[in-house]
């Protein structure tokens, strides 16, 4: 049985503003932001991957595999409807892929493939021609061609492995495109900049760093907007306005969070978390219980009979080493980490006292639980 025991005093809240760290980096607005209106497109179809060394789907726990596999059969000339197939070289598939965009006809993109049924792996299989669609129902691309699996699974009669998934794969470059998405680009006055983190702050900088450089009329509409009114001289030859308002560089901000999975225990820390006075200990009480039973055998011929005898071992770890930390007004996220780290924690203890810091009003940040 395992304890934790979390003791917390706040000895003061009182925390110091906030200055813009010094070690703030600039960014490429090409990193941070799109154009508005140039964006992928997603893309989903369905179709078979023939091929499998029996580690397909089985028709009789799969229906809609047998049925797909008996349409394509008569398309191709051949009448399968009254024979009773049991073949398990064929897995039934989900097609999906992002049209990119301006992505013209004839040109190539990476598709995914993942496995409907029971098939037990995709390694090689081969995808047959599978129509691709778009959120209106066109067909915007067509996908075929050797399924490349990263995973594998080898089993015996007693035991198998598997390393990753093999029911998942890729074909890279395997669906052509066939049919355009039309986008009239720099038909507009004016062009908007759409913010991937939308933020006041960031999107008022992109807005001056634009207005500055370019000497043109800019103004932010919203967090995640700026709108840009383009020159005359560019209306010819937009794409080398975009680039150069993508080479421009400014600060991001960000508010001050900090991100928990608790799943996996990971912990990450913003930059610009402060933490006001506040002193923490932290200590385990830790119950081990070990139960080892011994068997007592009497002699032979005694006339006494065989007993399991317990045998029961209790330890008790109080955690006497642990420490108290202070950490003083407006320390920064090294002296948090060193802090913490000081008490030697793992990082489940690590999310028990940020949030109990958080709680007590001394943590200048939001937690955000993943």
């Amino acid at each position: 049985m395992f304890r934790s025991l979390l003791a917390l005093l706040v000895l003061a809240t009182a925390g110091l503003g906030l200055a813009r760290p010094s070690f703030a980096v600039e960014t490429r607005i090409k990193d941070i932001a799109n154009i508005q209106g140039v964006r992928d497109n997603m893309l989903v179809g369905y179709g078979l991957v023939v091929g499998l060394d029996g580690s397909g789907d089985s028709l009789r726990n799969s229906p809609f595999t047998k049925q797909s596999l008996e349409a394509m059969l008569e398309r191709l000339g051949v009448n399968t409807r009254d024979s009773d197939m049991k073949t398990k070289n064929v897995a039934a598939v989900m097609v999906t892929a992002e049209l990119p965009p301006f992505g013209r006809s004839g040109s190539r993109v990476d598709v995914a493939v993942s496995t409907l049924g029971d098939a037990k792996s995709l390694l090689g299989g081969t995808l047959l021609v599978t129509p691709l669609l778009g959120a209106d129902g066109e067909v915007y691309a067509v996908a075929q061609g050797q399924v490349s699996v990263s995973g594998f699974k080898a089993q015996g009669a007693a035991t198998s492995v598997t390393k990753g998934v093999p029911t998942s794969g890729r074909i890279p470059n395997g669906a052509v495109v066939e049919r355009e998405v039309t986008y009239a680009f720099g038909t507009e006055p004016t062009l908007r900049v759409a913010l991937r983190n939308p933020d006041f702050t960031t999107a008022r900088r992109i807005a001056q760093e634009i207005a500055n450089k370019l000497k043109v009329n800019g103004r932010a509409l919203d967090p995640s907007t700026v709108e840009i009114q383009v020159p005359p001289q560019y209306r010819a030859d937009i794409v080398s306005f975009v680039t150069q308002i993508e080479q421009l560089r400014v600060t991001p901000d960000q508010r001050a969070r900090i991100v928990i999975d608790e799943a996996s225990g990971t912990i990450v820390i913003g930059a610009d978390v402060r933490v006001s006075t506040v002193a923490i200990a932290q200590g385990n009480l830790t119950v081990r219980i070990t139960e080892t039973p011994q068997v007592s055998q009497p002699a032979p011929f005694s006339g006494g009979q065989t007993q399991v005898v317990p045998r029961t071992d209790v330890q008790v770890d109080e955690g006497g080493n642990r420490h108290v930390v202070v950490m003083n007004s407006g320390v920064s996220l090294q002296d948090l980490v060193n802090g913490l780290n000081g008490l030697g924690l793992g990082p489940r203890d690590l999310i028990s006292i940020l949030e109990a810091i958080k709680a007590a009003g001394a943590l200048q940040a939001d937690i955000e639980v993943m």
